[in-house]
């Protein structure tokens, strides 16, 4: 319920989807797959929600970028599902530190480039595709990474970005969900404990959260991302498990 609420009022739901399936006993990479799997209705409903706002970048398809992200979502997956369960273990902390660096400081890393750096169309596809494979392999803050690079092309109408970036975070994560059903990789008592959870906390979330200082609430999640991939770290170098 906490990680649907945190999606629906600032992001980063997976960093406590990931890290309780862990907890329960569901192997880490079953429990990246199906922590997936258990926040993807809120994707989509975010998704659908936006509609409006969804409008092609200048000088870049919008068909083209949603098409490289489901490449890339889809590639991301498959590694996923071929690395061996001790690297990938290993891998975790790094990718949640990745992801909370991104969710801490991508906005502000975004805006500062954008005065500062100007990307090429080409370059955006290249960088849409790449994130897609992160998106499919693990995901934390992907949607953070994807409007980051997009300031930096001179995208500004944050209603605009916030709109493309439900809609490609959906994209990535909806080839993702299905290899991973099909790979039986998603510990489903769980997955579905969560999927009713992650809902119900969306719309509490979208409803109570709205007189919330988005600031202090964007900090707390940052400070919670923050132990949780201290934690990780903890636990594979030096208790090594």
């Amino acid at each position: 319920m906490l990680a649907g609420a945190m999606n629906a009022a600032a992001g980063g739901g997976s960093f406590l989807t990931f890290p309780a399936l862990v907890y329960a006993g569901v192997p880490a990479v079953n429990a990246n797959a199906s922590s997936t799997v258990a926040l993807f209705p809120g994707s989509a409903v975010s998704s659908w929600e936006y509609r409006g706002f969804v409008k092609p970048f200048r000088g870049v398809s919008l068909t083209v970028l949603a098409v490289l992200t489901f490449a890339g979502g889809c590639c991301g997956a498959v590694l996923l599902l071929y690395t061996p369960a001790a690297h990938f273990n290993v891998l975790v902390p790094w990718l949640l530190l990745t992801g909370t660096l991104a969710f801490a400081y991508g906005g502000k890393a975004g805006a500062w480039l954008s005065g500062r750096v100007k990307i090429s169309p080409v370059a955006v596809l290249a960088a849409q595709f790449m994130l897609g494979i992160y998106g499919g392999y693990f995901g934390g803050a992907v949607g953070i990474m994807m409007m980051a690079v997009w300031s930096m092309f001179g995208l500004s109408d944050i209603k605009v970005i916030n709109a493309n970036k439900n809609l490609l975070v959906g994209v990535a994560n909806s080839i993702a969900v299905v290899l991973f059903v099909l790979a039986g990789k998603v510990a489903w008592p769980q997955t579905c404990l969560m999927l009713a959870a992650t809902m119900a906390g969306g719309y509490l979330g979208a409803r109570y959260t709205r007189n919330m200082n988005p600031v202090k609430l964007r900090n707390g999640i940052v400070v919670f991302n923050f132990l949780i991939t201290a934690a990780f770290f903890v636990r594979v170098f030096v208790l090594n498990q």
